[in-house]
């Protein structure tokens, strides 16, 4: 019994323990439930190394994307340069695999990225960036298309992923460089912060960096578009610092080096051994020489839209200064009289049409003005024979002569010249007994005759020689001066003893006498000795030669002979053979008698007086002083000295005066020495040019002097001569249209050309110096119509003379006056600003000219046109014009 109780008793114990434990477990668990449902947060374990990562990553990627871009402009216009030219689809290729390499992460980074995409969307104060769409791109050399290597943009607008973005370097550069999409401008980056803290620490690379560097070849950028490193060096190792961009010079050599890859293989059978790229591409390029333009139109439409000019630019600029989406009525003002002004010249360019004057296919603006003709009170000192221009320059064109032929190359053409481009007989029937011109059938001929050497020139210039070996031409005398030349057949000869006369005579009963001597491949200018001084400057012709030249020297106070003196150099030579010098007649001695008195008291030496047996004419040969010894020992003024404020090199519409300037006396100063012999004196430096002197491109004057020299040898022989296809047995006469030491003329010395170098009036004056290289040329506007026939000139060079030109007259005109000045299949070769070749190039269109090729870079842009024998058939209204 006792053992039953007790046994009841232990189970009673046991259930009420069991009622107690679970009693508690339960009232436990109510308050868990308790405390969970009015718990706010989680405990969730944290990975710190990768919270660690993942931090950093977004730190890299926020500030690679806020980074300076003060360089960002060289390197997006040389990759598009450089992509939208290249000629093999190689690098293409080079670009996608880089592309698919940079894309293959890990999960782990590639989470990263999303994660540092995304906190850049978040902060837009950091960045600034709009909802554009910043896509990877690379170029195609064969279209210049794009191909878009990175998805499309999503219709919310979101940036895209990290994944799809290539940094560069420092400069934050895509891949494909940062283009602006949909026709939206580019963000404007500031971020203060980041910039400073760059600043600080010299800029750093992110990882995007390090593995866009490791996946390309001996460290250089895929597709030698991108720049290695931070140094700036391109693909041609060339080295840009930041801010800068590169010189003129190199900047042309690259253009240069550029067409030579390109389409050099097309025209000439020559291997360019300064490109670097594949030979294959380059084939590939001379084999597609259309589609290589139409890639560099398309760069230098993908060069436009990330440097818009114009008004764009200026929009852009007003949005830089937080006028945010408004622009000015100023800005929308100009833009659209730009529009207006640009559709109105568009118009023209295409509605070409003939002149209607009475000169027709020979019409010079400036001479055959009959309307100022007409104007004149006076014609005693040749008036009517000078310069008058319209007021406004001519923009029609010039019909060819019936029958018009290619002309006949050099040396032929001085014998003998196509008779249908010239068709003028006059001058035969007047001077062919003279052997000046015959006309025999289909051609006119030229024995090489004159008044004065109607048995030859070549005896008449040996025969000159012989009476003054000092002047030994070819070597001592290497510039001379024709004044009255007629058909110039005393300057064609002389190339024959390496001598380059400047021939001038005017535009009068002679007939066309001018035009002849140009037909014929000699150096002649449509000029007359009146009123005005001629266009040369003072103290650099070696010899000035007349030979019956029908001027009258000794008539009020010598001022005609006196322009001479201007222009002679110190101890010059001037050959006078004319009648009076010879004949008895009663005139001829008044004359003879006259001249003799002149030049005593000019201080000029008769060095000869001497007659040829075989022409039966005589010939006086004077020689300048020099120095002013004999000036201070004169008993009479007369003529006067110049005053000291008088310039001798000022040329252009200045009035002639009876008087002498004093010779330099400093033996530093140029015409105290001779200059060195032929052909010495090409590329040495002048003695006169020092260092303390600044050039025109900056530097010390000797230096600047050999730059250029260099820089053309370059061009020349790299571009012109090899890799633009041009026939150069075919080119006689060439016009250097904006000279400047005369360097594009020395570096074609080899070519059986003579090259005309202008100086433009509004440009440093020059032309002193290119005469004293054993060159020649003259001041021009080039507002105005020049003073040659129609059809003078094979090829044309204007190195960024239109760029200037436009600042101050109208563009179009002066692409009619190229039309007019140059032959048919005449070439023009154009180096200038991106802008200025779009719009001469366009214009070279409308007047159906043959584009040959179009290249540009960096906004500076080479192009070759060459006209064609088309003519529109529209004539304008009649024009005042000079029969």
């Amino acid at each position: 019994m006792a053992f039953r109780r007790s046994a009841m008793m232990d189970a009673r114990r046991s259930s009420s323990h069991c009622s107690t434990v679970t009693l508690v477990a339960f009232i436990a668990l109510c308050l868990v439930g308790v405390w969970m449902m009015t718990s706010s947060s989680t405990v969730v374990p944290v990975d710190m190394s990768s919270l660690e990562s993942k931090s950093e990553m977004k730190q890299q990627v926020s500030e690679t994307d806020r980074g300076p871009r003060e360089d960002s402009s060289v390197d997006v216009i040389d990759e598009a340069a450089t992509a939208a030219t290249a000629a093999g689809r190689d690098a293409n290729v080079d670009v996608k695999d880089s592309t698919t390499e940079t894309r293959s992460e890990s999960p782990d980074d590639q989470n990263v990225q999303d994660t540092a995409a995304e906190n850049v969307v978040e902060k837009p104060q950091e960045s600034e960036l709009d909802d554009n769409t910043r896509t990877t791109q690379t170029y195609s050399g064969e279209n210049g298309s794009t191909e878009d290597s990175s998805q499309e943009a999503t219709d919310s607008g979101q940036v895209k992923k990290a994944d799809q973005k290539t940094y560069n370097d420092e400069n934050g550069i895509t891949e494909g460089g940062e283009m602006v999409t949909d026709g939206k401008e580019r963000s404007q980056e500031k971020s203060t912060e980041g910039n400073s803290e760059e600043t600080k620490d010299g800029g750093q690379e992110n990882k995007a960096d390090q593995k866009f560097e490791e996946m390309t070849d001996d460290g250089r950028s895929e597709s030698s578009q991108q720049n290695s490193d931070e140094t700036g060096k391109t693909e041609g190792g060339e080295m840009i610092r930041e801010g800068q961009y590169k010189s003129t010079e190199e900047t042309y050599q690259e253009i240069t080096e550029k067409a030579d890859s390109k389409f050099g293989e097309k025209f000439s059978e020559q291997n360019s051994d300064e490109t670097k790229g594949d030979d294959n591409n380059g084939k590939e390029a001379a084999e597609r020489p259309d589609e290589i333009t139409a890639g560099s139109k398309a760069k230098d439409l993908i060069s436009h839209e990330v440097f818009p000019d114009g008004p764009q630019s200026e929009l852009l600029n007003e949005t830089s200064t937080q006028n945010g989406a408004w622009s000015t009525q100023a800005t929308e003002s100009k833009k659209e009289k730009a529009v207006q002004a640009a559709s109105k010249e568009h118009g023209n360019r295409n509605n070409w049409k003939l002149c209607n004057v009475s000169a027709g296919a020979d019409y010079i603006p400036c001479l055959d003005n009959e309307e100022a003709i007409k104007k004149l009170r006076s014609t005693k000192h040749y008036e009517h024979r000078e310069r008058h221009c319209p007021d406004e320059a001519h923009t029609c064109l010039l019909p060819l002569p019936e029958g018009y032929k290619r002309p006949i190359q050099w040396p032929n053409s001085r014998n003998k010249i196509w008779y249908h481009n010239v068709p003028h007989s006059q001058l035969a029937a007047i001077k062919g007994h003279q052997n000046w011109v015959k006309v025999s059938g289909e051609f006119l001929t030229f024995p090489g005759g004159g008044t004065q050497f109607i048995h030859g020139a070549l005896h008449y210039i040996d025969f000159i020689q012989e009476s003054m070996p000092d002047i030994a031409w070819g070597k001592k005398s290497r510039v001379v001066l024709d004044v009255g030349c007629g058909v110039a057949s005393f300057g064609g000869f002389l190339f024959d003893r390496d001598v380059l006369t400047m021939s001038f005579a005017p535009k009068d009963e002679h007939e066309a006498q001018v035009q002849f001597a140009l037909e014929r491949g000699i150096p002649a200018l449509s000029a007359v000795m009146g009123t005005k001084r001629l266009p040369f400057p003072g103290m650099v012709f070696d010899v000035i030669h007349c030979a019956r030249c029908r001027v009258p020297w000794h008539i009020e106070g010598g001022m005609l002979l006196l322009e001479l003196n201007r222009m002679l150099r110190p101890g010059g030579y001037f050959v006078w053979s004319a009648t009076p010098v010879y004949q008895q007649i009663p005139e001829d001695v008044e004359i003879w008698e006259a001249m003799t008195a002149l030049t005593q008291s000019m201080c000029w030496d008769m060095v000869n007086k001497t007659k040829d047996q075989i022409n039966e004419i005589g010939m006086a040969i004077y020689r300048k002083p020099s120095d002013n010894e004999c000036y201070a020992k004169r008993t009479e003024d007369s003529p006067p000295l110049c005053q000291g404020s008088d310039d001798p090199n000022a040329a252009w519409n200045i009035t002639l005066q009876a008087c002498m300037h004093k010779l330099p006396v400093d033996p530093n100063a140029r015409g105290s020495q001779w200059p060195q012999q032929w052909p010495q004196r090409l590329e040495n430096v002048p003695y006169w040019l020092n260092s303390s002197q600044v050039g025109v491109y900056g530097r010390p004057a000797p230096e600047d002097f050999k730059a250029d020299t260099k820089l053309w040898k370059h061009i020349v022989s790299k571009s012109y001569l090899k890799g633009l296809g041009i026939d150069w047995s075919a080119v006689r006469n060439v016009m250097d249209m904006r000279a400047v030491y005369g360097g594009f003329a020395a570096a074609l010395q080899e070519v059986n050309a003579w090259i005309m170098n202008i100086v433009s009036i509004d440009s440093p004056d020059t032309l002193p110096l290119i005469y004293e290289r054993g060159l020649f040329g003259m001041y021009h506007d080039w507002c105005e119509s020049f003073s040659t026939y129609p059809r003078s000139y094979d090829l044309l060079h204007a190195d960024h003379l239109f760029s200037k030109i436009k600042k101050r007259c109208k563009l179009l005109a002066m692409i009619a006056e190229v039309d007019r000045i140059l032959r048919p299949e005449g070439k023009l070769i154009v180096r200038d600003n991106s802008e200025t070749i779009e719009e001469v190039e366009s214009m070279a269109k409308s007047l159906k000219w043959e584009v040959r090729m179009t290249y540009s870079k960096e906004n500076e842009g080479l192009l070759f046109v060459q006209k064609t024998m088309w003519r529109p058939k529209e004539v304008e209204a009649s024009l005042p014009s000079l029969s």
